[in-house]
């Protein structure tokens, strides 16, 4: 018997028999629902034969039958009154188990995420698609139009989305572009790392989102709740739907900060800050500059995570403080990687080593930070080296800086534009996606084997204008990306180890060697960073002025 878990107290299965029904008692199973009606299959046991059979095990059922295609409004209302009622653990059945999870899904429609339904329902393998945007109306039928058209849909207003949308208004004035995100603030990510070390202010780093969407660019202030891409829309929370011709998929990725037991209750006190919050990065660099003894935890999740080379800036940079304040001989550095090595591309690992060795950090690598007790001061890593059984430790701690779990967001994990990783299935070069031949993705949510880093979007957001405009002109892809992405590793402050990098771990520098040699500290690429790449963003990524980012040619065949 094929019995699938929707939640701890309902499961889903196809056609039951008598048999079965002994099995499922002893499974603890308390009730049954028959969502298939009498007489649709020939060797199908009849609603009363098996409800009699289930009685004398003290199982209760429920009838309501549904046609195959045919899930009415009323029927899920009627299910999930029965769903209230009956004891649990719950089963319901139909001929393969699809109505019986349809039933379920939009009988939770309203007290449930869209997206928590949508996964609850795939990981169970059915695939709610067909009546999602039933689930996003709250499980009732809305009327089957667009409230709104676009040529050009864009979802989020990040540095991809902006950038993206200022490089298409560059090339065609005329488009007619919307923009999806509901954020009031729009914030340059990149100095978080500077406000942890006391560099910049934090409010030097955030501007408001409608002062950066272009003013011919309309905003739709509101989340995603789905995606239809064989009916070219979007929709949105409240159901209301958004029609394109073509679709831009950048919302960047999601923060898994539940993924660590306890850090949630502890974020932004009791020593246990990060830079990849906006509000917590000035909490960094309160303990750092407040820290004189004791010992300092960093952390790095598994790949991947946005500007890879974050965890180790905010090391290095607390390092440099304590070394310039003398107090470092009596601070333990430790720097827990869930990975392997120090960097991924190898040319920058022996100045990085230097810098290692230099602030005698201590190098933990295969420790993935899975539970904090902040009050406590303790934390828990699961050490997975390879050929080894997992092992957990317990490290206590006077500071940590967490770098959480990162993965793509639920909305993009369960739609039809992800990969079985979740995330949006593009071709690495042309940033097309494989299956919808209407939609493109940039930024950290695509699946190309790219660093997630500002300077990759500031790369990617001309290649995906030059080929939407080709596609609009009915030709193929003219543009492609080479995988270019520039994490600046601040290894002390004043200098910079500028790692310029493409699919590879090919070395792609920007500057000439005797200018800046990324493989070595440099005074000039601080400089770069502190001074000139903060202008850059605000007045030239995101109006569409693509310096040093003209996208390469595809060679004609």
């Amino acid at each position: 018997m094929d019995i699938r878990k929707i939640s701890d107290q309902f499961f889903v299965a196809p056609q039951i028999t008598e048999v079965d029904l002994a099995d499922l008692h002893d499974k603890g199973i308390r009730s049954i629902i028959c969502n298939r009606p009498d007489g649709e299959g020939a060797d199908q046991p009849t609603f009363t034969e098996l409800s009699h059979a289930a009685q004398k095990l003290g199982i209760e059922m429920r009838y309501i039958p549904v046609s195959g295609g045919m899930v009415q409004d009323e029927d899920a209302e009627a299910f999930g009154s029965a769903e209230d009622a009956l004891p649990k653990p719950l089963l319901a059945y139909c001929r393969t188990g699809t109505r019986s999870a349809t039933l379920w899904s939009l009988a939770h429609a309203k007290d449930m995420p869209l997206a928590d339904i949508l996964s609850a329902a795939k990981k169970a393998g059915y695939d709610m698609k067909g009546v999602v945007r039933r689930i996003a109306n709250g499980g009732k039928t809305p009327v089957d139009q667009a409230d709104a058209s676009y040529d050009v849909v864009i979802v989020g207003a990040g540095a991809s989305g902006i950038s993206a949308a200022a490089s298409l208004k560059s090339r065609l004035p005329d488009l007619e572009i919307a923009v999806i995100d509901p954020a009031d603030a729009h914030y340059y990510q990149p100095g978080w790392t500077m406000v942890g070390a006391g560099v910049f202010a934090a409010e030097d780093t955030v501007r408001t989102m409608g002062s950066l969407i272009p003013p011919d660019v309309h905003w739709l202030k509101s989340a995603v709740a789905a995606f239809e891409p064989e009916k070219d829309v979007v929709i949105l929370d409240g159901c209301r739907v958004v029609k394109y011709k073509r679709l831009v998929v950048c919302p960047g990725l999601k923060l898994d900060w539940g993924r660590v037991e306890g850090l949630v209750e502890t974020l932004g006190r009791n020593g246990v800050t990060s830079n990849y919050r906006y509000d917590m990065a000035p909490y960094t660099w309160e303990l750092v500059s407040g820290m004189t003894s004791g010992r300092a935890l960093f952390t790095q999740p598994p790949m991947p995570i946005k500007c890879a080379g974050a965890p180790q800036k905010a090391i290095y940079l607390s390092a440099d403080h304590w070394t310039r304040q003398n107090t470092i001989k009596d601070i333990d550095i430790q720097f827990h990687n869930a990975g392997g090595v120090l960097f991924g591309v190898k040319d920058y690992v022996p100045a990085l080593q230097k810098y290692v060795d230099k602030y005698q950090i201590g190098l933990n690598f295969f420790h993935n930070l899975v539970a904090v007790d902040g009050p406590a001061k303790k934390a828990w890593f699961d050490v997975s080296r390879p050929d080894t059984p997992v092992e957990r430790v317990e490290i206590e701690f006077d500071m940590i800086h967490v770098t959480p779990p990162q993965c793509a967001p639920d909305f993009i994990a369960v739609s039809p534009l992800a990969d079985a990783a979740g995330w949006v299935d593009v071709d690495q070069a042309t940033l097309r996606h494989k299956t919808f031949e209407n939609i493109w993705s940039l930024g950290d949510v695509m699946n190309a084997p790219n660093a997630k880093t500002a300077a990759a979007a500031r790369k990617q957001a001309p290649v995906v204008a030059n080929n939407i405009v080709a596609d609009i002109n009915g030709r193929a892809p003219v543009s492609q990306y080479d995988g270019y992405g520039s994490c600046p590793l601040t290894v002390e402050r004043g200098k910079i180890v500028l790692a310029e990098f493409g699919y590879g771990g090919i070395l792609q520098p920007s500057f000439p060697r005797w200018l800046i040699d990324g493989t070595k500290p440099s005074r000039l690429a601080w400089l770069l960073k502190e001074k000139i790449l903060p202008p850059v963003y605000w007045k030239a990524m995101l109006k569409g002025r693509e310096w040093m980012a003209s996208p390469e040619k595809i060679s004609a065949r």
